[in-house]
């Protein structure tokens, strides 16, 4: 088992997880105008919508992987690419946080399913996963879908924390962000950072 890989794997998905994105700024409106726990219950909905991308993912590529290491080889081309590409869509993308501060009260458990489908019915978050997850694979003798689920397991749990703390401390987000109307303009660059060192990282290590 290959520690620095895994090590690898958290702090890059953690970095993705802190980025604004439609996941992150969902929690940080459902906090704001509803409550800590409506922020909280919403990020549970989310990431347990990460099981079923994981299991398309660890199911789908572990059969492909054992074909061929030509096509292992592939899929981290392809994922390689696909992390470019997004890299370059964020470069043409605007500066502006797109920061909606109304959301309608739910239940817990609509919240929860909301957030549930939200993740699971988003086709790019499986082509995410296809490009992101394989390049992280950390061992040569263990189960490739075992790996796969404990690479699901790592990134649930930190996306589950981070959203926890976002919601816990949802007040001095909004605080932050409403006087630096300029902070997605600088966190734009730490992005294309982000997506391009994985890139490199997937195809050279």
């Amino acid at each position: 088992m290959n520690y620095e890989i895994l090590g690898s794997f958290l702090v890059a998905s953690m970095l993705l997880t802190l980025m604004p994105g439609p996941d992150i700024i969902y929690v940080l409106v459902q906090s704001m105008t509803n409550g800590k726990k409506y922020g909280i219950v919403t990020s549970l909905g989310l990431v347990s919508g990460v099981v079923i991308h994981t299991s398309l993912v660890a199911f789908g590529v572990s059969a492909l992987i054992k074909q061929s290491e030509n096509i292992y080889f592939s899929i981290k081309l392809f994922g390689a690419m696909y992390l470019l590409y997004l890299a370059y869509l964020t470069f043409k993308s605007g500066d502006e946080l797109v920061f909606n501060k109304k959301a309608d009260r739910k239940s817990f458990k609509k919240l929860f399913k909301q957030g549930f489908f939200m993740n699971v019915l988003n086709p790019k978050v499986s082509i995410f996963f296809l490009a992101f997850f394989p390049g992280f694979l950390y061992s040569s003798s263990q189960n490739t879908i075992v790996q796969f689920y404990v690479l699901g397991i790592i990134f649930i749990v930190q996306s589950l924390i981070i959203f926890t703390l976002v919601s816990v401390l949802s007040g001095k987000f909004a605080f932050y962000l409403n006087n630096n109307p300029t902070f997605n303009k600088k966190i734009k660059w730490v992005k294309i950072l982000v997506f391009v060192g994985m890139a490199f990282f997937i195809l050279f290590f």
